[in-house]
């Protein structure tokens, strides 16, 4: 990886870091943690919306080759 490619990593992960820090402090923090449960329950509501059930089919006879 080039020079360049470390330093604009280095400068997203740095600046991921303090909006996490910013959005985690003081009163934020209460609706940032309200934030992410919402939406996590609606990614699982979709997960288990998109499951399907597999069903078995048995045959009663096999044929084999």
């Amino acid at each position: 990886m080039s020079t360049g490619g470390k330093l604009v990593l280095t400068v997203g992960i740095a600046s991921s870091a303090l909006l996490a820090a910013w959005l985690l402090t003081g009163g934020r923090k209460v609706k940032t943690k309200k934030f992410v449960v919402k939406r996590a329950e609606n990614l699982k509501d979709a997960l288990d919306a998109m499951k399907v059930e597999h069903t078995v089919l048995e045959e009663d006879q096999v044929f084999y080759v």
